[in-house]
């Protein structure tokens, strides 16, 4: 074991650079950070450091939180090591307020937001926005994934109204995924009379919308810089209308 040990310290950094790339950054963080500071030097790499996934991804594609100890150990000793280095951060539900607080991150211009209950997601854009309005100017690219509830519907008119107060709350926001799964508890549907979702900044959108019409409703002026829409369509009818409206320089969508 021990001459295990000292091979391993007689490899060369790039050598190591590329082993540790193999594997999750979490996992090179958690394990190797104030081991040495010959080790503290190469993990603290903006490889390693600038896009974090603070949870744990199944098979499933669902995430779920860390173990405690991995989240205390982040929250107080690695994060405050790394926090000016962090670009991307995605988290889960349960995790999230604790990971955003644990530091002050200057140069983070990405979020993703993940395991959101729809209640969840409510009072983050909706009710007590606090928590989000601390990175308003920073946030750039934005992460929503909503999961099903069982114990509230996921009621349209509160999708849209969350989805109309994001670009409230980021005013910087650039490029949003609203809803990274093909979900059925997060297609969207406009009610046209009322609806007031716009932004002068989105130039890629990512969404699940529930009929061709709601496609076009964004493509009518809602979002005047967007150049890039990817969209699942539930009920795709009269897709020949697309060369009307298609405004956007890069269209791709599908129905489901």
């Amino acid at each position: 074991m021990e001459n295990s040990c000292n091979q391993f310290n007689e490899l060369p950094d790039e050598i190591l650079m590329i082993i540790f790339k193999k594997l999750y950054n979490i996992d090179i963080l958690y394990s190797l950070l104030g081991v040495n500071k010959r080790l503290n030097k190469i993990v603290k790499d903006f490889v390693f450091t600038s896009c974090l996934t603070l949870t744990t991804c199944l098979n499933n594609d669902l995430h779920y939180f860390l173990n405690n100890s991995m989240l205390d150990r982040f929250c107080f000793q690695i994060l405050p090591q790394i926090h000016d280095k962090v670009k991307w951060i995605n988290v889960e539900s349960s995790s999230m307020k604790r990971i955003l607080l644990s530091t002050n991150y200057p140069n983070l211009n990405g979020l993703g937001l993940y395991d959101l209950e729809i209640e969840r997601a409510r009072h983050l854009f909706i009710e007590e926005t606090s928590l989000m309005d601390i990175f308003k100017n920073q946030i750039s690219s934005l992460v929503i994934d909503i999961t099903k509830d069982e114990k509230h519907n996921t009621r349209n008119d509160t999708l849209e109204l969350i989805f109309t107060r994001i670009f409230s709350v980021f005013i910087n926001l650039q490029r949003l995924d609203f809803g990274p799964s093909v979900s059925s508890c997060q297609v969207l549907s406009f009610d046209i009379s009322r609806s007031t979702a716009f932004s002068s900044t989105l130039v890629e959108l990512h969404i699940n919308l529930s009929s061709i019409l709601d496609c076009l409703y964004l493509l009518d002026g809602h979002f005047n810089q967007l150049h890039t829409l990817h969209v699942y369509i539930c009920d795709l009818i009269a897709s020949n209308w697309l060369s009307t409206y298609n405004k956007v320089n890069y269209f791709d969508f599908d129905e489901y």
